[in-house]
């Protein structure tokens, strides 16, 4: 069973809200050169780079997220724990 979105596009505990499920979505795009993903994050999402990967960063540890992707979430999380190896 799952909720209804708010006004905000967030869903209840079941499922993501539309703005997670735009970030796990641009992230499984590819990029063709510098600055190309930056600008895709302000004009599709709306948002300021610092600001996406604050959330893409929550979103990484959110199972809900694990669910509705595993590839692209573990994919990040792998290279997540590779840059905190390199430290």
């Amino acid at each position: 069973m799952e909720r209804a979105a708010d006004e905000d596009g967030h869903e209840g505990r079941e499922g993501l809200g539309a703005r997670e499920r735009d970030i796990l979505a641009l992230e499984r795009r590819g990029f063709p050169g510098p600055g190309a993903k930056e600008r895709a994050i302000r004009e599709e999402l709306d948002l300021s780079p610092v600001r996406y990967y604050q959330l893409l960063n929550a979103l990484l540890d959110d199972a809900r997220a694990l669910a509705h992707d595993p590839v692209t979430v573990n994919r990040l999380r792998r290279v997540r724990e590779a840059r905190r190896a390199e430290r």
